[in-house]
């Protein structure tokens, strides 16, 4: 098959207009997007602990004065 062709057929269907979409949310779609939120922010606090005294010394380096050499 032609990818030129394969493409454009492939954009034209997810451009075409869609008159009547039914859609349904499971009353456990709420639990399941504030349990994926709540692992996001817990997950990254962990990544935060595990590495914090990295991004200690990072930062620190970042804004510390440096003594430049006189001449």
């Amino acid at each position: 098959m032609n990818p030129f062709l394969f493409v454009s057929f492939l954009a034209g269907e997810l451009l075409a207009p869609v008159a009547n979409v039914r859609a349904y949310l499971d009353p456990g779609s709420g639990s399941f997007i504030l349990q994926l939120l709540l692992a996001t922010l817990l997950g990254g606090l962990f990544v935060v602990k595990a590495y914090w005294q990295k991004i200690r010394t990072f930062v620190s380096k970042l804004f510390s004065k440096r003594d430049e050499p006189k001449e």
